[in-house]
């Protein structure tokens, strides 16, 4: 955890006292407040990914002093809590993954797409004790695998299920919500695979005598995106074209510094380096823009969980892509 972050247990209190306001009367002021610059940006970040890295350069404070706009961090455990905090107006920006970005959606939640990261796809994957007899994904069919219910985790495993020829209901799925309650079920031997991301799936590798059994190579992009209310988008684009500006920065310089990257995060996430070079070796850092064929990788998986009847009906992911121009 960070020493000073905006929690994410601060947040859901925050939360929880907009609500009380009224869904009614957040929907009539929002447009209001939309209206005038953010004098505060409050952004939204996990660990390890691309905004926890520009928090910790600190470089985004410096570019914005001049406009006299401050930066509020808040830390959330998983995108899913993240997004209900954009919907709430709790923050103002922030990422989550590609699962996250169909569930906002589906659910109607009003929040738009604002720029994508580069593909990350051995950044999720499935680990298997090392003296496991299953050797191939085929062999997880009646087994109990733990996912989270519309996570990366998930879509990768539907992926790598069709891949060998089976189909999600040939295996037993354990939901769970965080990677901490993920790894407790392996480690209780009550479970015949687990899904992680990183860190977390790098930090399950170097402390659990494992073997990844499959990563999102050829299945999934596993990218992140960015989101914003769409009012909050229009009404400071200024503002985050020096957030992007300062995000492409930060990517840079973490794709020609690793090592950098894991002694500036180590300590401020209390992650062992050496998972973070485990984590960091395999990433490629970039911000884009979104394009078509984000929006066809993007739509293969809003496509699968409706299939599945994981989201209310079938989307269309492209009509959350607001493109202002900002990278």
């Amino acid at each position: 955890m960070h020493p000073n972050p905006l929690s994410s247990s601060a947040v859901s209190r925050r939360i929880v006292l907009r609500a009380g306001v009224g869904a009614a009367a957040i929907a009539a002021c929002a447009p209001l407040f939309a209206q005038s610059p953010a004098k505060v940006l409050r952004i939204g970040y996990q660990k390890f990914n691309t905004l926890n890295i520009l928090k910790g350069t600190g470089q985004l404070e410096k570019a914005l002093a001049p406009s006299g706009v401050k930066v509020e961090w808040a830390e959330f455990l998983g995108g899913s809590q993240l997004s209900e905090a954009l919907a709430a107006g709790a923050i103002d920006f922030g990422h989550a993954s590609d699962g996250v970005g169909v569930f906002q959606q589906a659910s109607g939640k009003g929040l738009v797409y604002l720029a994508a990261e580069s593909p990350y796809p051995g950044g999720v994957g499935f680990l298997v004790p090392r003296e496991s007899p299953i050797r191939s994904v085929r062999d997880l069919r009646g087994k109990k695998v733990v996912t989270g219910r519309g996570y990366n985790t998930q879509y990768v495993l539907i992926r790598a299920l069709e891949a060998a020829g089976l189909r999600y209901e040939d295996i037993d799925p354990v939901y769970i919500v965080t990677a901490s309650d993920t790894v407790a079920a392996y480690q209780s031997g009550s479970v015949a695979a687990i899904g992680l991301w990183d860190p977390f799936l790098a930090g399950a590798q170097v402390a659990t005598d494992s073997r990844l059994l499959f990563d999102g190579s050829g299945l999934s992009g596993n990218r992140t995106y960015h989101f914003a209310q769409p009012g909050f988008a229009r009404a400071n684009q200024e503002l985050l074209r020096t957030v992007f500006a300062e995000l492409r920065k930060a990517n840079a310089w973490a794709q020609a510094h690793p090592a950098d990257v894991v002694a500036t995060l180590a300590p401020q996430l209390k992650v062992e380096p050496k998972v973070l070079a485990l984590a960091t070796e395999r990433r490629q850092y970039g911000v884009v823009a979104l394009t078509p064929a984000i929006a066809k990788e993007q739509q293969g998986l809003a496509d699968v969980f409706a299939q599945l009847k994981l989201i209310p009906k079938p989307i269309e992911v492209k009509e959350a892509f607001l493109d202002l121009n900002l990278v």
